[in-house]
């Protein structure tokens, strides 16, 4: 992996992670424009992009400290040192049961979701659907789209276990790629009447243990296959100072998306990432169907079926951005 091509998916995991427009659907699109899902090396990409999910984990950590001291605090029984610090009790309990869900399920469905789910074709059809339901959320809770909900001014501090479950549950539905986890656990905050600020918070101190998770699990995937088959690992394949780079710049920019997001959602909601995710779906499958752009090794109908096609990263007349060869890693037509 070239140095470039560290800094552009760090880019794209923390500006994405948080927002409600699917940090791995992004990175599996970003992964193909830049030529890296060939056969050998698609594998390795892949953890890669699970593990600088470490970064946006560093970015809240560093953001909500105080709020995670108190989780810690409360959690060793320390209560009586501050203030907020037995709501710190609870709120590790509610995350730990919004957790469970998708610990459980991602262990269980993890290979059979990477074998089927982890090409363009899925990821844009999440996207889509995705788009579809931000905008309607939106009008519900503008009163526009049935009643709308009864509540919706709700802190971190009033989630309860039944609310936490249904936030957790919400996340699983994200194991999709494209679908997007901040998504997923935004708008189930939402629903059980948090205020969108609130609700995004909830998200992000969920993903600590949930993007955590992620990380290791496939880490220890990736080292253990590799050394069980007699294959190069990810360090081996991609380098480790790819990964360095890829981590570093993940925390940066998660650190900027996450201080943003709060702010644009108080101001306009959930519907503009909603057009967002539509329009970018629209385009995508516009240049996948005229044969202008290949991602992940996806065949459209206008592309050659043959086996015998080289393949390389870098080639072709037709280019998703004028960018010159080495930096755009134009597929074959």
């Amino acid at each position: 992996m070239i140095w470039y091509d560290a800094v552009i998916l760090g880019l794209v995991e923390g500006i994405t992670e948080y927002l409600p427009i699917s940090s791995t659907g992004h990175l599996i699109l970003a992964s193909g424009l830049l030529g890296l899902d060939a056969p050998g090396v698609k594998r390795s990409v892949d953890a890669f992009n699970i593990v600088i999910q470490g970064g946006a984990i560093l970015a809240v950590l560093g953001l909500y400290w105080p709020r995670v001291r108190r989780i810690i605090v409360g959690w060793l029984g320390l209560v009586k040192i501050g203030p907020g610090d037995a709501d710190g009790l609870w709120l590790g309990i509610h995350l730990l049961v919004a957790f469970l869900p998708a610990a459980f399920l991602g262990v269980l469905l993890n290979d059979w979701i990477e074998a089927r789910l982890f090409h363009a074709w899925p990821v844009l059809g999440a996207l889509a659907a995705g788009g579809v339901f931000m905008i309607a959320l939106d009008r519900w809770r503008a009163g526009k789209l049935g009643t709308g909900p009864k509540r919706s001014d709700l802190e971190v501090p009033d989630v309860t276990i039944p609310k936490a479950l249904f936030i957790g549950l919400m996340q699983c539905v994200a194991m999709w790629p494209g679908t997007s986890r901040s998504m997923m656990t935004i708008t189930g905050g939402v629903i059980v009447g948090l205020k969108p600020r609130a609700a995004a918070e909830f998200s992000f101190l969920l993903g600590l243990p949930t993007l955590g998770g992620a990380c290791v699990y496939s880490l220890y995937k990736n080292l253990t296959e590799s050394r069980n088959a007699g294959l190069p690992n990810m360090f081996d394949l991609l380098g480790v100072g790819a990964v360095v780079i890829g981590l570093i710049v993940a925390t940066i920019s998660a650190a900027l998306a996450v201080r943003w997001l709060v702010g644009f959602l108080n101001r306009h909601g959930l519907a503009p990432f909603g057009w967002y995710r539509l329009a970018l779906c629209a385009v995508l499958v516009a240049l996948m169907l005229t044969g202008t752009l290949t991602i992940g090794g996806e065949k459209t109908p206008t592309e050659p079926t043959s086996s015998s096609a080289p393949s390389s990263r870098v080639s072709g007349p037709l280019c998703l951005v004028p960018l010159p060869l080495p930096i755009a890693h134009c597929p074959l037509p």
